[in-house]
């Protein structure tokens, strides 16, 4: 008979996030991480009876870019503070015309040109290859849309986020590239962040916000901070209002997910057991205990 899920709700986002109406019992905790210090410590809580685990990706204040953040580790202590699900926040900007400031894009697809992060929980000792070909779990995607369109959130269900290194922003040319791949919007942080989630067989999707658009749109020059920061703020009061909604209907107990998000290793292991480092399979035990048994 199949294992009936509890969800706890994992959200990865902004510091707004955390002011999000309704959620009750909030307190802070230290989730320590065999992959090292996660960028902050977890806010706990409930909304509407379900349980929700808050963590700010790049800590309270920012003060870690994006290519010095463990995500290793911010993946590895949420699954640790019990996350079934992670829903990631995220701000962009945007490749395409009709994808304005203040608009949402519920992403389906990655394409990754970071190139100094840890990617992987599987090292020498232990290898292991698992498909991120549809990275995204179809089922929170749904939920998402449904909230953001009953909200009237201006939102486009699809799309591809390309994934820089930065933390500089793109040339025109990169830019101009991106979107003559068919990317929606450009970002530094959802990478390795869902390579890594699918890895320790959690549901993940994300909620991308477009903040303004890259360089290559002719009115870009013309942007200034106040303007941005208009619509940060604009976006991170639509962003608790779709967390507050979505999270309740999430909350039912369920069964395994249907696109087998939580089922991601059931094949993916490739070493020996006798082979396998009995350090990193410690390490290795919240990500992967399901399916890893010691040598021996």
């Amino acid at each position: 008979m199949p294992e009936t899920v509890t969800p706890v709700i994992g959200l990865i986002g902004g510091s707004g996030l955390y002011d999000i109406p309704g959620l009750e019992d909030r307190r802070w905790l230290r989730v320590e991480s065999p992959w090292g210090a996660a960028s902050d410590e977890i806010l706990h809580g409930s909304l509407a009876g379900v349980q929700v685990r808050f963590l700010p990706r790049h800590g309270r204040g920012h003060p870690t870019p994006p290519s010095a953040l463990n995500y290793r580790a911010n993946i590895d202590a949420m699954k640790r503070a019990g996350c079934t699900e992670i829903i990631s926040l995220s701000a962009v900007g945007s490749l395409k015309e009709e994808l304005p400031p203040g608009h949402f894009v519920i992403v389906d697809q990655f394409i990754d040109r970071t190139f100094a992060r840890q990617k992987s929980f599987f090292e020498t000792g232990c290898v292991g290859h698992v498909s991120v070909a549809h990275p995204v779990c179809p089922r929170l995607g749904d939920a998402l849309q449904a909230s953001a369109e009953k909200l009237g959130l201006p939102v486009t269900r699809g799309g591809t986020y390309l994934v820089m290194e930065g933390p500089q922003f793109s040339t025109k040319a990169e830019s101009l590239l991106y979107r003559s791949w068919g990317c929606s919007v450009i970002g530094m942080t959802n990478m390795p962040e869902a390579k890594l989630a699918r890895e320790a067989e959690l549901c993940y999707a994300t909620v991308a916000m477009v903040t303004d658009f890259d360089c290559w749109h002719p009115d870009h020059d013309a942007v200034t901070v106040d303007q941005v920061v208009k619509v940060l703020f604009g976006n991170a009061d639509k962003a608790r209002a779709l967390v507050a909604d979505v999270v309740p209907g999430l909350g039912a107990p369920r069964g395994p997910c249907p696109a087998g998000c939580d089922r991601a290793l059931d094949h993916a292991l490739i070493t020996a057991p006798e082979m396998r480092d009995p350090a990193l399979l410690a390490k290795l035990d919240a990500v992967a205990g399901r399916v890893l048994k010691p040598a021996g």
